[in-house]
């Protein structure tokens, strides 16, 4: 339409109707109801149909041989290292998450993107690649190996290059989480706790740390779940002895290449499980304190 006859199609200046401009994302009611098919349509072949497909292989044969997959010495034992990585793995990033979101969301310093940078490093590189860099520090034939082997420790094969492992491929995620929100935050509130008297420690516990509490659950939760699921890295530095460095994803794919699917499939339902219960909780904290922890996924 000519710019003349959009303005005469106008309502005058002395007129109180609002002048009504069609959107510019407006899209028919057809349009709409077919991109959200194809969306639901997508997620569900491609991701709600493989976890369906999952808990019903695991039942396959019943409910007695699913729960009867668990009685293996095996699968018990690759479910509490699992566990035992976690609670180590997950803690220590949670302190690292908390001093790295401080110090880079409060404080000005030289080297400040150079960690930034670091802090994504794990997203970039490849998990069987930081297995393999762990195996030529501390293997055999590494650079420590031998002093290693001096003192009869042990890193790869054992639990402390499983926790290792885990480490650096989950240790962006809570930083991540706490950094956008933290820099949002400012320090306006812990500038006027200790102009009040408080000091460095009770600013943290008392200001700090409750403001960034429910990004930093969101990112315990991410975390805690990709420390339960890694496979790559550790799969490297495990060495795969049944019963001693095999975790539940190594121990998933033992027992499928041994062919005993319901089992494998079994175990598998608990790491599924583990998403949807991280999934539902992620959900319900998004629902309740979201503007707190959207904040940082806008950035």
């Amino acid at each position: 339409m000519p710019a003349d006859a959009t303005l005469a199609a106008a309502p005058s200046l002395g007129t109180s109707a609002p002048i009504q401009l069609p959107s510019p994302i407006a899209e028919s009611r057809g349009a709409r109801i077919a991109l959200i098919a194809l969306a639901v349509a997508f997620l569900g072949f491609f991701l709600l149909l493989p976890l369906v497909a999952v808990f019903v292989e695991a039942f396959r044969k019943g409910v007695e041989a699913y729960f009867e997959s668990f009685d293996d010495p095996d699968t018990l034992s690759a479910i509490w290292l699992t566990v035992v990585v976690a609670a180590i793995a997950v803690p220590l990033n949670v302190v690292f998450g908390l001093a790295a979101s401080w110090a880079i969301a409060k404080f000005e310093f030289k080297g400040k993107s150079f960690l930034l940078s670091l802090i994504d490093l794990p997203f970039s590189v490849s998990p069987v690649v930081s297995g393999m860099c762990y195996v030529l520090l501390f293997g055999a034939q590494g650079v420590f190996g031998p002093w290693l082997a001096k003192h009869d420790l042990q890193i790869i094969f054992a639990l402390p290059g499983l926790v290792l492992a885990t480490i650096f491929v989950t240790f962006p995620f809570v930083a991540r989480e706490l950094i956008p929100l933290m820099q949002e935050q400012g320090t306006s509130e812990e500038e006027a706790a200790l102009s009040l008297g408080a000091g460095g420690f009770r600013t943290f516990w008392s200001v700090t740390l409750p403001n960034v509490r429910w990004a930093l659950l969101y990112g315990v939760l991410l975390c805690n779940a990709r420390a339960m699921g890694e496979f790559g890295a550790v799969s490297v530095v495990s060495g795969h002895l049944r019963g001693l460095t095999n975790t539940i994803p190594l121990q998933v794919e033992i027992l499928y290449n041994d062919y005993n699917f319901v089992a494998a499939f079994a175990v598998a339902s608990v790491l599924a499980g583990l998403g949807l219960v991280t999934l539902a909780i992620k959900s319900g904290l998004e629902w309740r304190y979201g503007d707190q922890i959207s904040s940082a996924h806008r950035h």
